[in-house]
């Protein structure tokens, strides 16, 4: 069941959050917390469109946290428009993990916009031991609001999944690979056949986004 409540980040903001506890006969991954940063806020994005995934985590033994960012559902603030301030978020609530839930190793995983804002938190948090993207909007017209993002995570050595459909209207199979080719340290892809962003956003994909994310835990 998931156990709500609240943190702060370091400017002054009362971001809304969601503890999904594992039931206590699965509590068998006591070490990794996973952190999930819901869609862009300014299209209605907020932690709620995570709840399947983080509840399916959950139930595999994982503890998984997520959170409104500031501007979304019942956190304050406003949000930006190209997610740089929401990055202050994410390394907040990480760091809020660690110290409250005493997790040593964190797997950030982003969704949408989400993405690239979770991606360029990952080298500022230590204890980041792994990254998720669900569908990067690494496409022109995306990249106008968010392509100062790309070059964090890019560089980044830590490994990175990126989960995307064939039919995602923001970035093509052909530009997630060209991006891809400079990445740094291990970096896999899952291609999800004939899927659309919005498609892969809603919960009938949920249990496939849990397994792949697990298979990818199983490696670090």
């Amino acid at each position: 069941m998931p156990a709500p409540g609240e943190g702060f980040t370091s400017d002054g903001l009362t971001l809304r959050t969601k503890l999904f506890h594992p039931n206590h006969y699965n509590n068998t991954h006591t070490d990794l917390a996973i952190v999930l940063v819901h869609p862009y806020t300014v299209l209605g994005g907020c932690q709620s469109l995570l709840r399947g995934i983080a509840t399916g985590l959950s139930e595999s033994g994982f503890r998984a946290v997520t959170f409104d960012m500031r501007g979304a559902g019942r956190s304050s603030g406003r949000p930006s428009l190209t997610g740089f301030s929401e990055i202050i978020d994410v390394v907040d609530v990480c760091k809020w993990v660690c110290h409250n839930l005493g997790a040593q190793r964190i797997l950030l995983v982003g969704s949408s916009a989400g993405a690239p804002i979770a991606g360029s938190a990952v080298d500022q948090i230590e204890q980041v031991v792994g990254y998720v993207s669900l569908g990067y909007p690494f496409g022109w017209t995306a990249s106008i609001l968010f392509g100062r993002h790309h070059k964090a995570i890019l560089q980044s050595p830590k490994p990175k999944l990126f989960i995307m459909g064939t039919r995602d209207g923001f970035t093509s199979v052909k530009q997630l690979e060209n991006k891809l080719k400079s990445a740094a340290g291990r970096v896999e892809t899952q291609l999800l056949e004939g899927v659309g962003h919005f498609q892969m956003e809603g919960p009938a994909y949920d249990a496939q986004m849990v397994d792949l994310i697990l298979t990818f835990i199983s490696t670090l």
